[in-house]
């Protein structure tokens, strides 16, 4: 049938970028891929004003007068609550996905950024300090989902040319939106008392473009032929992603792949951890992933201030300082979208988690001799400034690409709720235990990172084989090897033989 309807397109395959393509890249990673990277910084200059209103409110309206320490674990909530709502809502993806599409849950998930928007925006004139810890909530839910299904929908739609460029936009958007929001708090801005509650329900506008235009391009053509058979939808999807370019090859593959999971549905992710057939693929994304959040960039992002403090720069310009590392961020994005196609995935993990980690062992020497010696004070701040670039050119958005290329369609989204939810869960515990470990270990808590950054590059670099150009078949064949699977075991395409149940786990003859 699909040769029927693809009889006039021949020739050579063109996986040049095409408009379309780029919109839809841009278009999805703005209204969420930005957003949670506006979440994660937008509450750091407000944070007094946030405290007073909760201090003024909660003895005006509930006759309680909280101290400086309730004050600080009510703040703590305010902040930690948004990485709560990130891991249910990664929870979600395989189900909505499944159901939705990979466009449709885009579109069907903004409602909740609507939602926890204005009940930030209106909590200060309701006079409701649970209004800013649900809306928080709320917006992180929706983080969760989109952080996850946006590098699925891109890197299922992208040639395989094209996969890691247009899979590295929403990471590009992440850095842009941290950016946003560091600019946005100054003073000379939003940064005063009266707006922070628009400073924070500022992510409905981007949200707004995203749903009055990301409806009227097409769903995932990969989720429209493999999960729901409709080969006309596809067809009409690829022409609309490849314009005039010969799409015979790719409906190929994707049939290829669709005849290999013909009798499989969307696997649970119970199946997922069991099933021999992605053993090692389920370990590398439970490292790249771990090893993402526990690189230490967090508790860099948390604490730079202080950094910046003890390095002697006065403080009304460390605000400045933030912003300058915000716009490193954002330039360090791009270059990392603009090579990964030339120079490939492993490079750019190695590369960046061995800077990390090389970065924080100097924070470590710095701060140990920066009293002796004065010049080590701006070694630490050159560290700080390492570390975010070397994570913001590989490590902050490879991860997220590579969950999406190592599994094939039934097992893909199984495969993000679980890179999804240690993501989360590791934002979390670092945030948690950061200022315990410091206040433990002092400097020497930045050995523990440089060891994590060591070891995700050392693993990538024995374990992670490149994946830049490959389809998914051909990246499923090169792990069966790495599985260990008995010749009996691998069909001539390289998968696993399978029994007729709702995973690949038991081997059987089929």
């Amino acid at each position: 049938m699909a040769e029927e309807l693809l009889a006039d397109n021949y020739g050579k395959i063109h996986k040049n970028l095409t408009k379309s393509l780029l919109a839809v890249a841009l278009l999805a990673s703005l209204g969420s891929s930005m957003l949670y990277g506006y979440n994660l910084a937008v509450v750091n200059s407000p944070a007094q004003f946030i405290k007073d209103f909760y201090n003024e409110t909660l003895t005006e309206f509930y006759d309680w007068t909280p101290n400086e320490s309730h004050l600080t674990v009510l703040y703590s909530v305010t902040v930690s609550i948004f990485a709560i709502g990130g891991m249910m809502g990664s929870l979600l993806v395989g189900r909505l996905v499944t159901k939705y599409g990979r466009k449709g849950t885009l579109v069907r998930s903004s409602v909740l950024v609507f939602t926890g928007g204005a009940m930030m925006g209106l909590s200060r004139w309701l006079q409701m300090p649970l209004m800013v810890i649900l809306g928080r909530f709320i917006t992180g839910i929706h983080s969760g989902i989109s952080l996850s299904v946006v590098p699925m929908y891109l890197g299922e739609i992208a040639p395989k040319n094209l996969r890691g460029f247009l899979s590295l936009i929403p990471s590009m958007h992440i850095c842009l939106g941290v950016f946003i929001a560091q600019v946005l708090g100054l003073h000379e801005t939003l940064g005063k008392e009266e707006h922070w509650p628009l400073l924070l329900s500022l992510v409905v506008f981007p949200t707004m473009v995203q749903v009055m235009l990301l409806p009227w391009f097409p769903e995932s053509p990969r989720y429209l032929l493999i999960e729901k058979g409709n080969v006309h939808a596809t067809i009409a999807a690829l022409k609309w992603y490849r314009l005039k370019e010969n799409i015979n090859a790719e409906v190929e593959e994707m049939q290829e792949e669709q005849q290999s999971l013909s009798s499989i549905q969307t696997v649970s992710v119970c199946s997922l951890l069991t099933d021999r057939c992605v053993r090692w693929q389920v370990i590398t994304i439970v490292v790249v992933n771990i090893g993402m959040q526990l690189s230490g960039i967090d508790a860099i992002w948390f604490y730079t201030n202080d950094i910046f403090k003890n390095a002697g720069i006065p403080e009304p310009y460390i605000q400045y300082t933030t912003v300058g590392t915000g716009a490193i961020e954002v330039i360090s994005g791009v270059l990392g979208c603009f090579t990964i196609e030339r120079v490939g995935r492993r490079p750019l993990m190695i590369g960046g988690f061995l800077f990390m980690g090389l970065c924080c062992a100097g924070i470590t020497i710095s701060v140990l001799f920066q009293t002796q010696l004065d010049f080590m004070r701006y070694i630490s701040v050159g560290c700080v400034v390492g570390i975010i670039a070397g994570f913001c050119i590989g490590p902050a958005g490879v991860p997220f690409l590579i969950t999406a290329e190592l599994f094939k369609q039934s097992h893909r989204p199984a495969a993000y709720i679980v890179a999804g939810c240690l993501n989360w869960l590791s934002n979390f515990t670092i945030g948690f235990v950061f200022p315990f470990l410091e206040l433990a270990m002092g400097p020497y808590c930045y050995l523990i990172f440089c060891a994590i950054c060591l070891g995700v590059a050392v693993y990538t670099f024995f374990i992670i084989p490149e994946t830049k150009n490959k389809t998914f078949m051909e990246i499923s064949r090169m792990f069966a090897t790495r599985n260990s699977l008995l010749k009996e075991e691998v069909l001539p395409n390289g998968h696993c033989k399978m029994a007729v149940m709702n995973s690949y786990g038991t081997l059987g003859h089929h």
